[in-house]
């Protein structure tokens, strides 16, 4: 498949990330034997960006799928389309992974139904092959390849767990919000803002993450906080920013909005 195109799944710029806790050279040696890696963290910590920055730091491509409920195998793998000139096979994401040498990153895989997902076991042990049943092909991954999944823990439930005989295909990493000092540095720069501006939005931010389980399912993001500090660089009135970025995104119980509104006007 030497048509395809690599250089359209390539990061050509780096991107912008923060080191917590040696994650980086984990990561690196889990590529070096090209061991499958479940990231595991709550949403907008950071997971997906760490993708890319190890994409853009070993110089692979990188193709990435939004799981959803709705997937199905021939959404990941390829289907025989009709044209003009009769039918032809159209390569799915996994395949063209597959076959270029590229990191397959499935974000957020829980939310794809489990007889979907189940076909990428066999790329997962040691015969990395896929098999093209409908087109009759078996597909031998690139040397270059790997795959990629993340979930947060914190949406589990009975109906959207992964499977033990796929999660213990892969190598595990746990992800999560970055402590303090390393927070108000991302949002900062990130946000384009001081970094007492973003001092304040980090607090906030701790004020909602104790309040998970008790009235909230999660606590505001580190992606959150960014898009609050990226409408205040734009002039925005602080409390409206936090309004339109923190609060109203989190919850839609009146009595949980005045208790974060209240922590915003603590500090705004």
């Amino acid at each position: 498949m030497s048509d395809i195109d690599t250089e359209q799944y390539l990061i050509k710029q780096q991107p912008y990330y923060h080191e917590v806790g040696g994650e980086v050279a984990m990561y690196q040696a889990a590529y070096d034997v090209r061991m499958p890696v479940m990231l595991k963290g709550p949403t907008g910590c950071g997971k997906s960006r760490f993708v890319e920055y190890m994409a853009w730091k070993l110089q692979k491509p990188l193709i990435t799928i939004a799981c959803n409920e709705d997937m199905t195998a021939s959404d990941l793998v390829g289907r025989f389309l009709l044209d003009i000139n009769g039918t032809k096979w159209q390569d799915g994401p996994l395949t063209v992974a597959a076959r270029i040498g590229a990191i397959c990153y499935l974000d957020e895989i829980v939310e794809a139904r489990q007889d979907t997902t189940v076909v990428i076991h066999p790329l997962t042990d040691h015969r990395r092959q896929l098999p093209l049943e409908k087109k009759g092909e078996l597909v031998n991954a690139h040397k270059d390849f790997q795959i990629v999944i993340s979930y947060n823990p914190g949406y589990q439930s009975l109906m959207k767990d992964l499977k033990q005989s796929t999660k213990q295909r892969f190598g595990g990493m746990d992800f999560d919000y970055p402590d303090g000092e390393v927070e108000v540095e991302i949002v900062a720069h990130e946000g384009g803002v001081e970094k007492a501006l973003a001092e304040k939005l980090v607090r906030v931010a701790h004020r909602s993450r104790n309040l998970k389980g008790h009235g909230l399912d999660e606590g505001m993001s580190t992606r959150l906080l960014v898009y609050a500090a990226q409408l205040m660089s734009k002039g925005v009135d602080a409390e409206q920013a936090c309004k339109m970025a923190l609060v109203t995104p989190l919850t839609d119980d009146p009595d949980m909005r005045d208790t974060l509104d209240a922590a915003v006007a603590t500090y705004f």
